[in-house]
């Protein structure tokens, strides 16, 4: 496994995503939905909810990626279920659906505290090789 997927962007602090299992196969994570990931109607910003999947698809590809190598999502598509509220914590587990040369596809499942599922979230990575010099 690539060390780097360990490694975390900046923005995954911010959101306060906390990963909680990396392997070439699947990460997992979980998120307290604080007040200021809100949409107005006390309930976590289907845009929190995208981003957290995102970084999940990216930390997953990475783990696959030979060092030096890099990634990119370049499609996404996100199914909403139910609202996760204010103070609930999303729990997020992403597996692979494809683990290719060039792309890689990813499915993340994100429920809340008491198991619902709220969204799932489909994304292809691109597969970006590190540069020869």
């Amino acid at each position: 496994m690539n060390p780097d997927a360990q490694l975390q962007p900046p923005f995954a602090d911010f959101m306060g995503m906390k990963i909680t299992q990396v392997s070439p196969e699947k990460v997992t994570a979980e998120m307290l939905v604080r007040e200021e990931l809100n949409n107005r109607n006390g309930t976590m910003h289907g845009g929190a909810v995208m981003a957290l999947a995102d970084n999940l698809g990216g930390t997953a590809t990475m783990a696959n990626l030979p060092p030096g190598g890099r990634t990119a999502t370049i499609e996404s598509k996100t199914n909403f279920f139910a609202a996760i509220p204010v103070g609930d914590t999303a729990r997020a587990e992403c597996t692979a659906l494809h683990r290719g040369r060039s792309t890689m596809v990813w499915q993340t499942r994100i429920t809340r505290n008491d198991g619902r599922l709220c969204a799932l979230v489909i994304q292809t990575q691109i597969v970006i090789a590190p540069e020869k010099g």
